[in-house]
């Protein structure tokens, strides 16, 4: 027994966390191949090497994917001090390489030279498709930065290859990220890129990108459905996902055909991101003027926000409902109330739906079964419920406001 314990401590130490394991990069510069700073980490690996996220068989391991900035071309290696096979017979080590290359394009290189002189390529990329709309940003050490916002599609030539090596990102960051069949003419990518210097040319790099479904809406509309979105980590906490969400947004509201813009499963993030980008879309529309939100959601704003924005009634709602707080008094007893009740009128919705369902079970349950659907449903845990969700969605809406005030 003490040989088996003796035996499973060992091979523990062949036991590698795969997150902390991978390095990613974006390398502008021969110098950044070296520079341990401009390393980022997956947060996710579970897709790629299973629920525990961990790679056996390998000590000191680390998984080297580094891509150019600008049309990612990749290098890819894997580096480890000692492998299991080297010390224990009959106990294998996880084929690392292979599980990577399942989800990499073939065309990359892993060696390092080979790398560098391909970075030397890098200025003859330039963004696919449409320009959309070009932003700076203000950064403390490289003063205004210049980023563009492109539409792009598979016939652009060189994309498709792009986009292959563009999507092996969402393995690490997106928890149940999938790839795209990019064959399918409905689809539309937008993609954000920094212009940079070096020796005196223009240069691009990549930033992040959103790629869109065009649903058929009958008779004769479409219904854009944001599948994926993705910011590059290091870019993130920059504004660059609310200036993409922004753009595609305006994109898509001068097309007449265009019925609504949705979002396929949103994270919580996401919903944050759209709150904001619509309210700052919303608040110069006449409907939702401050004079007007403590007359309740309207259909006019309903209206307007669909015909002018292409916003639907479900987060039209949530744009007055984030207004009415920023135009609300709430040390006034009084119209904290009425904001209180308004939007708790609208989360008690799934909550009315179980009091329907309730009275459809009393007709056809048994009476024990009836006594355990009913203490899911118990009436006080309904209002500490709804109370703890009333208190969470403003807590969220007074972060909108104050970005939009910041903003201002």
């Amino acid at each position: 027994m003490a040989d088996v314990n003796t035996m499973e401590k060992k091979l523990a130490e062949y036991k590698c966390d795969t997150n902390e394991a991978i390095s990613l990069k974006l390398v502008r510069f021969p110098e950044d191949v070296d520079d341990d700073s401009t390393t980022f980490h997956p947060e996710y690996s579970h897709q790629v090497f299973g629920d525990d996220e961990v790679a056996f068989g390998y000590k000191g391991l680390q998984i080297q994917l580094f891509y150019a900035a600008g049309n990612l071309s990749t290098l890819f290696k894997v580096k480890y001090t000692s492998k299991v096979t080297e010390t224990f017979d009959c106990v294998e080590a996880d084929d690392v390489e292979g599980k990577i290359r399942e989800i990499i394009p073939a065309g990359f290189t892993c060696n390092t030279d080979d790398f560098i002189s391909l970075l030397e390529k890098e200025a003859n990329f330039k963004p696919f498709g449409t320009l959309l709309h070009t932003y700076t940003v203000h950064s403390e050490e490289a003063g205004e930065l210049t980023y563009q916002i492109h539409k792009a599609d598979v016939t652009c030539p060189g994309f498709r290859e792009y986009h292959e090596r563009l999507q092996t990102f969402l393995m690490w960051f997106i928890e149940t990220a999938s790839f795209i069949d990019a064959d399918d003419d409905r689809w539309d990518f937008f993609l954000v890129f920094e212009k940079y210097n070096k020796d005196g040319e223009t240069l691009y790099a990549t930033v992040g990108y959103m790629t869109v479904y065009n649903y058929y809406v009958y008779p004769d509309k479409t219904r854009p459905r944001v599948s994926q979105m993705l910011i590059l980590p290091p870019f993130q906490g920059e504004g660059h996902g609310a200036q993409l969400l922004e753009a595609v947004h305006r994109f898509y509201c001068s097309l007449p055909k265009v019925q609504d813009i949705t979002a396929e499963d949103p994270s919580e993030n996401y919903v944050k991101l759209r709150d904001y980008v619509l309210v700052k879309l919303c608040q110069g529309l006449p409907s939702f003027a401050a004079d007007k939100l403590h007359l309740g959601f309207s259909a006019d704003m309903i209206k307007e926000a669909q015909d002018k924005l292409k916003i639907n009634k479900k987060h039209a709602r949530r744009v007055y409902e984030i207004l009415r707080l920023r135009a609300t008094d709430m040390s006034d007893e009084d119209k904290a109330r009425e904001y209180r009740l308004e939007v708790k009128k609208r989360l008690f919705g799934p909550y009315r739906k179980n009091q329907r369902e309730l009275a459809k079970m009393r007709k056809c349950l048994r009476p024990e079964e009836l006594v355990s659907h009913m203490s899911q449903m118990d009436t006080q845990t309904q209002h500490e419920e709804l109370e703890k969700s009333y208190q969470d969605v403003v807590e969220d809406y007074r972060r909108i406001i104050e970005r939009l005030a910041s903003q201002a």
